[in-house]
Parts: C-alpha cells; structure tokens; sequence
C-alpha cells in the first residue's frame, strides 16, 4: 500500500500498523520536498502537504502546533469543532481560551489532551504534528530542566503509553533537524521510535532536476546524469535554487559554477562547520614518502575501480610536525576525484548545540558519499570515552563519531584520514580495526634523494628565483635534518637577506649563508619521540624506511620511555 512512498515514510508505516507505538520522531531532511511515486513517476510535495495529505489523508483530525503559530488544522471544519470543544471547556474551568487560543506548550497540550479524549471517545481518528520540537522538549540534563520543560515531557510520556491513546488510530509526530537537539529521555524511551528523513537519492534527484526545467540540454553544459552524481548531499530546495539561478541569470550551469554553488550550499546547511579542501592537486605534488604515495596510489586505483570492497574504513596518518601530513592527504583527493572535506570546530558552550552540530555533519557526510574526511589533530579534536568534566558532552561526541565510524556500508563510501603527531594520545576505540584500519607514518626525509626532492619542491612553492641551480651543501650532507615546513622558511628567508640586499635573485653564498645561520623552530628529543610513535603506530613495516623497517619493538619501547622520562612526560 505504501511502496510508492519514501523509505522513511514506509518504515513509519510498518511500525505504526504494529499497534504497539504511537509516538513518533522524524528528524534529517524534514524542511524539503517529499518524493511519492506515482505512475512510475515522482510527484513532488511539500512536507507539511504530504503529511497531511497523504501519510495521514485519512485521518478524520490532523493538526499542527509550533510555539509560533500555536494550533492550526488540516481544514475549516476541524477548527471549529475544536473551537466548540474549547467553549466547553472554558464553561468547566472558568478559562477563555476561546477568546485567545494559548501557545505555551503546557496550556496547548493540556487543552489538546483534553479535546482528544473526547474525540477518540466518539471513534474519531487524529494525527498531532508538534514541529520544532526541540524548542517543547529541548535537551537538558534532568536537574537543569526548567518546570515547563518537565511538564510537557511528562506530559508527552504519559501520551505515549496512555490506554486509549495506544488502542486508538491515534498518532503523535514530533518534527526536529537533529535528533540530538530532544530531551534524552524522550527519545530513549522503548514507547516512541525515531525515524531518519533521509536526503534525495540519485533518481530522485535527477527526476527533480527534470522537473524544474522542460528544455534542460540548453540551460546546462553539464550532463543531467552528471549533474544528478555531482550534487549528492544536496536537498530538492537546493537543487531549484541552483537551477532557478541558472534560469534567472539567463546563463549555462558550467561546472565550475556547479562545484562552486555545491559547497556553498552544504557548507551553509552544515552551519559553515563542514569545509571543502581545495584538491586541485595530487599525489605528484608530494615530495618524499615514496613507499606511502605508491601505497596510496594504489588505494586510489581502486577506488576509481569501483573496488571499494578493498578500502579500509579510514587511515591514521602520524608523524612529527612538519611532515606534510595534511597536504598527503589533500593530495590523495585530487588523485581519487573525490572532494575533500574538513571538519571544523563544533563544538559549543550550550548545551545539546555541540552533538546536534555533529549529527547535523554526519548526515551530510553520509549523503555526500564518496567522500574524503579529513581531521587534523585527531588526539585533541575527537574527544575520548572517558572524558569528564562538561556534563559528557566529549564523550557522547566520542560514540557519535566512533559509532558512525564503524558502519561498514561506508567503506570506500566514506574515508576517514585521523592526522596527528602524537597517535599514543588519542583513545585505542578510533584506531582499532574497522576504524580508522591503515596506518601510515610519514618521517623526514633520511636519503639524499628524498631531501633534494623535497628542497626542488619547495623551490617551486616559495618560487625563489635562483641566480643559478644550487643546493646548499648543509642539505645534501645530511648532517641537518629539515622538515618541508622548515626548508620552506629558510628559503623565504633567503628570499628575504635578496631582497633586503637589493637584489631579485638569490646567489648561492645567500644559500649557504642562510641555512647555516637557520635554527629550526624543534625541539629534537620531542621530534625523536614522534618519529618513534609514527614508526610503532604503522601497519606496515614495509612502508616503513630503514633503520626503523628492522627495529624491534623492544627497541623502539625503550627509546620512547628514555625520551619520555627526558621530556617529563
């Protein structure tokens, strides 16, 4: 009876029908077009007319209630037999509600409970739709919650297992973006069923692209098959406002424009917590780490198969500072053709904002899939099981992200790139197997090989112009170990002495001068110890570089505990 409906709406529909719930929270995608199949072709509603409409068009009540509009009703005809259900009400308690209709919660469900029991006396059937219900029943914890707050959770329990509710065609539906954003002990209860509105699918999406413009070959350069893959992650309403924009401005959908108007639209509807990483650039561009761009090339290759049976679920990439780590990961993006995302910071000082932020990305990530996921200082960025101290905000983040983590339907949809220098810090649950399953270790370059790679690259970056090929002899020796970040500022530096000089060019003795006068910004024993961490970390000792590839553990324990007990640590 239902197939022709979204998923969501089928689940709903099995689980109402089981007689057992009659209280719902639908949360995700709620405030975009809702697509029914219909003669083997989608009809697009709008969500309030389809639940209305559709999902409860037989129902003889449905009526809506926010805490800005108050109560409102299906029809003219529910109105006023409610109105004169209030009359009589106003006659028993002595009130005037119906002179002025309330809109704080506790008076508007005391006044609904009221009308509905009267009604499914009489055998009627009603649908309650409470939107914005994290504003009637916000997130608290149980001691912080305000009377009103605890009043209409009571209330609403009281619904949710109430005899002549339960045997009655009676529903409520809570309606809310985030989940997270409700009371705990509303939507843990065994009496209420959260469902996930999820984002349009491909065929949705492409059937809605068709149905915004008759003539779509002339107002788009992009394929709609392409157009349809490329905009994953996006609503309906984000979809016509791209299209409509094309429509409006009298100009083609290039893809650049495409790609531009991607992010913007998911960056704003992640609440400008979620980045794309530019990812113009591949693996080619990384100097050094031989072992690991070969290793991940062949990731890549893979994935540009279809194998994604043979991903892991995300990698670990460790190492001390200033050894490219981000930019191997922004690399491998631009090597796969996938975009590349990073989290920001959200995190935040009210309570319940911090998890319905996350939940908020995560169901974007999953809808934007195939997608890169980059978090940068993975060790303090995460959180741990075990952390106290603000009402267990990091530790409810920490199962929100381990738990998503491990879903094994996103391997090779969903990559997950932990970067850190200090992998030792960051909780055992997120690098085991099924997480983050591949670690790689990226060091300083130990052969001259890799650092004359590494100084030709950063001459490209720093665009130094040299009066004549040279390298200093500082770097070829070895003698001195430098980062990329490190030879990066020696060269701006010669730049610099050029320029202060007079001069446009960088003459070899400004070289050596300037890299013999350089100290880098380390601190060796905590670099040392880093680069041992990284080297313990990695699961594969053959992308491992000597002399660390034929060090035994115990080796490498003993050094990390003398630099530890060194650095007080």
């Amino acid at each position: 009876m239902y197939r022709h409906y979204p998923l969501w709406a089928q689940e709903f529909a099995q689980k109402y029908f089981s007689k057992t719930l009659n209280q719902f929270v639908l949360h995700g995608n709620i405030r975009d077009m809702v697509p029914v199949m219909r003669d083997d072709d989608y009809e697009f509603m709008r969500f309030e007319s389809f639940i209305s409409d559709e999902l409860f068009g037989s129902r003889d009540i449905v009526l809506y209630y926010d805490r800005a509009s108050g109560i409102r009703f299906r029809d003219a005809g529910s109105l006023q037999d409610f109105q004169r259900a209030v009359a009589g009400y106003d006659a028993y308690a002595g009130t005037n509600f119906a002179g002025k209709l309330p809109k704080d919660p506790v008076r508007v469900l005391t006044l609904l409970e009221n009308f509905f029991r009267l009604r499914l006396g009489e055998g009627k059937s009603i649908a309650c739709i409470i939107d914005y219900a994290e504003t009637i029943v916000p997130v608290s914890e149980g001691g912080a919650a305000g009377s009103e707050d605890r009043n209409v959770l009571v209330t609403l329990q009281k619904w949710s297992h109430d005899p002549l509710f339960l045997a009655a065609d009676f529903t409520v539906l809570l309606l809310a973006e985030n989940v997270t954003d409700l009371n705990r002990s509303l939507i843990q209860s065994p009496f209420v069923s959260s469902i996930k509105v999820q984002l349009p699918a491909e065929a949705e999406r492409t059937a809605f692209i068709q149905s915004l413009s008759a003539d779509f070959d002339t107002l788009s350069e992009v394929p709609l098959p392409v157009l349809a893959q490329q905009t994953a992650g996006l609503s309906c309403i984000n979809l016509r406002s791209i299209i409509s924009g094309a429509m409006e401005n009298q100009t083609r959908l290039s893809y650049a424009s495409l790609v531009q108007s991607k992010k913007e639209l998911i960056e704003a509807e992640a609440y400008g917590l979620l980045e794309f990483v530019d990812t113009r650039y591949t693996l080619d561009d990384v100097a050094g780490h031989a072992r690991v761009k070969t290793h991940l090339r062949a990731a890549a290759a893979n994935l540009r198969a279809g194998r994604r049976d043979v991903m892991p679920m995300g990698y670990l990439v460790a190492g001390p500072v200033g050894t490219g780590k981000t930019w191997m990961v922004t690399c491998f993006a631009g090597e796969v053709g996938i975009p590349m995302v990073k989290l920001k910071n959200f995190r935040s000082q009210w309570q319940g904002v911090t998890e319905g932020n996350l939940e908020k990305i995560l169901t974007l990530l999953d809808a934007m899939a195939p997608v890169a996921v980059m978090i940068d200082e993975a060790d303090a960025y995460l959180g741990d099981r075990s952390a106290s101290g603000d009402s267990g905000v990091s530790s409810r983040v920490f199962a929100q992200i381990a738990q998503f983590m491990s879903n094994t339907a996103n391997r090779g949809r969903i990559v997950w790139f932990l970067m850190t220098a200090r992998p030792d810090l960051m909780p055992i649950d997120l690098k085991r197997q099924g997480r983050a399953e591949e670690h790689l270790a990226l060091l300083y370059p130990s052969t001259p090989e890799e650092r004359q790679e590494l100084y030709d690259a950063m001459l490209r970056k720093t665009r130094i112009n040299l009066s004549e090929p040279y390298v200093p002899e500082l770097l070829t020796g070895g003698a001195v170990t430098f980062s990329g970040a490190d030879m990066e500022a020696a060269l701006t530096r010669a730049k610099f002495r050029a320029a202060t000089a007079g001069s446009e060019q960088v003459t070899p003795e400004i070289l050596d001068e300037t890299f013999a006068d350089f100290i880098p910004p380390s601190y060796p024993e905590e670099v040392e110890l880093q680069t041992l961490i990284a080297v313990m970390e990695c699961t594969s000792r053959e992308l491992l570089p000597e002399p660390y590839r034929s060090m035994t553990r115990q080796e490498l324990t003993t050094r990390c505990e003398t630099l530890r007990f060194a650095l007080g640590q």
